[in-house]
């Protein structure tokens, strides 16, 4: 009988402590999803076109000058085309070029015209300062003297025209060459030169890198 009432009371105590909810049980509506959507796989071509504009150098934007306008520039006025290339260390060499052939070319000119006139006063006799003081030059010698002045005034002149064109053809080359320069991928630079066979010794030289 006692082992029957003992049962009982331990059934009814598991019953009544069966209803209390645990103090440290915390009660959850939602429940953490354990999974992460995954990205939708991209196409392999898209794949390397974005490696390869991650990993593409940064471009450099060239500058690009008109040759046709730089010549033009030129012929107008010598220099000014070395101007519009950002060529101004050759703007002194061009005006001081020109500007010798031009003041040669005038030096004779007035030469030519002394010497024609004493020329031209020792054939009609005519009394002449410069002749008075070098009587013993005869026609021929003024002649020669005449000659000579034009010759070289003749010489000046199309040295002088040379130089012009030369400043037209520099700065029309200069225009092309100017791109090519700021070009990233194109350098002119230094370089040893070493023989294959070690029967030299290395050398230096300069070195025309392109880059694909």
């Amino acid at each position: 009988m006692q082992k029957i009432l003992v049962t009982i009371f331990v059934f009814i105590a598991g019953l009544f402590f069966s209803q209390i909810n645990p103090r440290d049980s915390i009660r959850l509506d939602h429940y953490a999803k354990d999974s992460i959507p995954a990205a939708k796989p991209q196409a392999p071509a898209k794949v390397i076109q974005e490696i390869e504009r991650v990993n593409a150098p940064a471009k450099k934007v060239v500058t690009k000058l008109n040759p046709t306008k730089a010549g033009l520039y030129s012929a107008v006025l010598p220099g000014l085309g070395q101007a519009y290339n950002k060529k101004y260390w050759k703007i002194p060499i061009v005006w001081g070029a020109v500007g010798t052939g031009v003041g040669i070319a005038i030096w004779n000119q007035n030469k030519y015209k002394e010497y024609r006139e004493y020329y031209i006063a020792k054939l009609n006799g005519t009394p002449n300062e410069f002749l008075t003081q070098v009587p013993y030059l005869d026609a021929v010698a003024l002649g020669n003297a005449q000659d000579r002045a034009k010759r070289q005034r003749d010489y000046a002149i199309a040295i002088s025209g040379l130089i012009y064109i030369l400043n037209i053809v520099d700065a029309v080359v200069d225009a092309h060459l100017y791109e090519g320069r700021k070009d990233p991928d194109l350098s002119l630079a230094p370089a040893v030169i070493y023989d294959d066979y070690n029967f030299n010794p290395p050398k230096t030289g300069l070195a025309l890198t392109y880059r694909f």
